[in-house]
């Protein structure tokens, strides 16, 4: 049961991916959430729509988007690169806004439901003692919103050590570089006498699956009773 370098390295790369897809997506997420969750205005359902179209749209649409978009070429992604030096096709740095995309639909719903349960009264009554409308966040809407965000990025973390479609359309499969997981499992599979790699990293990835899940459910049943308490 011992892992190969090539996949621990396969194992590695997606836990540093997603953790990246993570950390660069979390603020926006929570924003957005945020807004959603308080605030009515013009277009809202439009904007609703776009944020869960990647639920929905095959990722593989997602991936060719990303490349036409972001890729060296692409209309974001020439200018990227012309001004700041930065390509994100075909780099770890593509597969981790791939794996973001895929993502965030997942961690922006679950933060919205987290702040919807919070009591508008309580942000009032906050707001009459004389709190900011960012010290009031900080301090009573966010704690109590808590156990859902974190329900939120937990869940998009193994969101994101699950993307495939995406990640292969719009980084390829290099080894080292975006071959994460599932990418490296479907290598295995194509490749003579790769069944038993294959399923060893099957296993490692239900196991990450499962575990983020876990931990999770335990963390937020754990902020549940402290809150309430």
């Amino acid at each position: 049961m011992w892992l190969s370098p090539l996949e621990w390295e396969a194992v590695r790369l997606s836990l540093w991916v997603s953790g990246w897809a993570i950390a660069g997506s979390l603020p926006l997420a929570l924003a957005l959430a945020y807004v959603l969750a308080r605030r009515e205005f013009p277009g809202k359902v439009l904007v609703e729509g776009l944020v869960h179209l990647p639920l929905v749209l095959p990722p593989v649409v997602i991936g060719y988007l990303l490349l036409v978009l972001l890729g060296r070429r692409g209309v974001i992604g020439a200018w990227l690169f012309e001004y700041l030096g930065i390509t994100l096709g075909f780099s770890w740095r593509g597969a981790a806004v791939a794996s973001a995309v895929l993502a965030f639909p997942l961690m922006v719903k679950a933060m919205r439901l987290s702040l919807e349960a919070v009591d508008p009264r309580l942000e009032a009554a906050a707001r009459t003692l004389g709190g900011g409308r960012w010290w009031v966040f900080f301090s009573v809407t966010l704690p109590l919103a808590l156990p859902g965000v974190l329900s939120g990025v937990v869940l998009a973390f193994a969101r994101g050590l699950g993307e495939f479609g995406a990640t292969i359309t719009f980084v390829s499969n290099i080894p080292g570089q975006t071959r994460t997981l599932p990418l490296a499992i479907y290598t295995m599979v194509q490749s003579p006498g790769g069944e038993e790699a294959a399923l060893r990293l099957c296993v490692i990835s239900v196991v990450l699956s499962l575990g983020a899940l876990l931990a999770s459910e335990v963390m937020a049943r754990g902020l549940r009773r402290r809150l309430r308490g």
